[in-house]
């Protein structure tokens, strides 16, 4: 079968239908997986072979038969933990929305960037751009300095290596003064920004600890910089921490664990 044009999205397309079927069918031998597909019985043994290469499926050594892997266990545990996150927090990030009456948002790393898994308008956001799937650069985000400044400091110092992305004139992109900020934020516990991922708009972010004592998520408060001032940002921050201290503790952070650990 040729693979011209929109190649790579059959392709794809295959390998998802392909972990569908193991997923209906328990096992499958390559010959059925390929007829089941409409496809030739070396096209699907690749296919297979490929899936086997990540995790996604396993072979069966006796019987050449493939089975879901356990790699499939480990996407859907972040995705399960991702919903479960944002069932926990959904009440808290309402209080905090309308307390401070201005845009909440619950974000999670994702690679080198912030993805927005959750997200509440407050009483003042009238016109509210949802930001739920939005990826954003960890450097200019307060949600994303959260995530940072918890960090190991090895995975930490690389993502600050590659030269940083610049989105407005006020986004700091010297890797130094972002270490000394990064400190900062964890001494005071919550993490600011102005203007600095997009004109006019300001920030405050806490990080939300998982029962281990590692940071999962960070909560933010974002509005515009003529209604979130500089000095009121303070007051914002220590409502925002008060919230993800609480969704840390419905996940079974306790600060005396974390202490013990240091």
């Amino acid at each position: 079968m040729s693979d011209g044009d929109g190649g790579g999205l059959r392709s794809v397309s295959r390998a998802i239908r392909s972990l569908e079927l193991f997923a209906e069918h328990g096992e499958l031998g390559v010959t059925d997986l390929g007829r089941r597909l409409g496809v030739h019985k070396a096209t699907a043994s690749r296919l297979a072979a490929t899936l086997a290469e990540h995790g996604l499926v396993e072979r069966d050594p006796f019987t050449d038969r493939y089975r879901l892997g356990f790699g499939v266990i480990r996407l859907a545990g972040a995705a399960i933990a991702s919903l479960d996150l944002v069932s926990t927090s959904r009440s808290l990030l309402e209080e905090l929305a309308e307390s401070t009456r201005e845009t909440v948002n619950l974000g999670v790393r994702s690679a080198d960037g912030v993805v927005y898994i959750d997200q509440v308008s407050g009483a003042r956001s009238i016109v509210s751009v949802s930001w739920v799937g939005r990826r954003t650069p960890m450097h200019c985000s307060s949600n994303g300095k959260v995530l940072l400044a918890h960090m190991d400091e090895t995975e930490r110092d690389e993502l600050l290596a590659p030269p940083l992305e610049r989105l407005t004139s006020k986004t700091i992109v010297d890797p130094d003064v972002l270490r000394t900020q990064l400190a900062d934020i964890r001494r005071r516990g919550y993490a600011q920004t102005l203007d600095e991922l997009e004109e006019g708009l300001n920030a405050v972010a806490a990080p939300i600890f998982g029962g281990d004592g590692s940071v999962v998520a960070s909560i933010s408060v974002s509005g515009p910089a003529f209604r979130m001032r500089a000095v009121d940002l303070p007051r914002i921050a220590r409502m925002t921490i008060d919230a993800a201290t609480a969704a840390s503790r419905r996940l079974g952070y306790s600060d005396r664990r974390r202490k013990s650990q240091g």
